[in-house]
């Protein structure tokens, strides 16, 4: 209780709660959904918002309040599936190329800096068409999280590096302890806070990546996402056509998820670190 208390203290931090509360609520919703979320013309099309369609309906047939809570929905999935594979990648790529040293870490960082430096976007586009057809939200998520662990694995890295030369480390060795048993114990902990935030960060990555390729295309418009939510309302002409509920409802869905997400991470972070926690709390 301690924690949430301190915690809330940061309008950031509450901010964020809320509107992922609420994120999860929608998503939560999704499975109570009275329409099959991948048929068209269940319902009017382009009807305004009213106590009938709290969101209205768009060109397509569908409630728009419906389609937003599975595309929440999805958009989790996506996000979950990329950040939590590639947090198990980065994790075990820093942590034995910053403990282990040498030619491991040699080669390990320069797979890592390979995926740095590389046109990822392009990456995704050309791999979006060759599997289109069996694109999924499991398939989508794994292929995000195979590209999107290099950075964070380097950050871990460098603290790996730092703890490697920290007392208790010689102490461990000495005293016979293992490198899995030693990494899990001593490393662990300190690395925790990092590793959450990449998650955090990683998920709004995911999330962003995700809209912009079904944006383009480039994804099953049939899956409804965000992204997909935005592809539909852009080729439909819903903004020349005054159909701004339509338009909207993604857009404002979409922007308070990366500022929830952006939010906690900051402040859970800053919370973790000792210096800005005495700063804010006065602990």
């Amino acid at each position: 209780m301690k924690l949430f208390r301190d915690l809330f203290k940061d309008y950031r931090f509450g901010f964020s709660f809320i509107v992922l509360v609420i994120i999860i609520i929608m998503a939560l919703l999704s499975f109570f959904s009275p329409y099959d979320p991948t048929l068209w013309h269940v319902v009017p099309r382009d009807v305004k918002p009213s106590a009938e369609y709290i969101l209205g309906t768009d060109s397509n047939g569908q409630d728009i309040f419906w389609q937003a809570t599975n595309a929440v929905r999805n958009s989790l999935i996506i996000s979950l599936v990329s950040g939590l594979v590639s947090r198990v990648i980065a994790i075990l790529v820093g942590m034995v190329a910053g403990y282990k040293g040498g030619t491991i870490d040699r080669v390990l960082m320069f797979i890592g800096d390979s995926l740095l430096v590389i046109p990822l976007f392009l990456i995704f586009v050309l791999l979006a068409l060759l599997v289109r057809e069996h694109m999924n939200l499991v398939t989508l998520g794994l292929m995000l999280a195979v590209f999107g662990w290099a950075w964070d694995a380097r950050l871990i890295r460098s603290m790996v590096l730092i703890l490697r030369e920290r007392e208790f480390t010689m102490t461990a060795i000495l005293s016979g302890t293992g490198t899995i048993r030693l990494v899990l114990k001593e490393y662990m902990p300190f690395t925790m806070p990092l590793i959450f935030s990449t998650l955090i960060n990683n998920m709004s990555w995911a999330i962003g990546l995700e809209i912009t390729l079904a944006i383009l295309g480039l994804v099953n418009l049939n899956i409804p996402t965000l992204g997909t939510m935005l592809n539909w309302a852009l080729f439909y002409q819903s903004i020349l056509l005054g159909r701004w509920w339509w338009i909207l409802t993604p857009v404002t869905l979409s922007l308070l998820m990366f500022i929830a997400l952006y939010w906690l991470s900051v402040s859970i972070s800053e919370y973790l670190d000792p210096r800005t926690r005495i700063q804010r709390v006065g602990a």
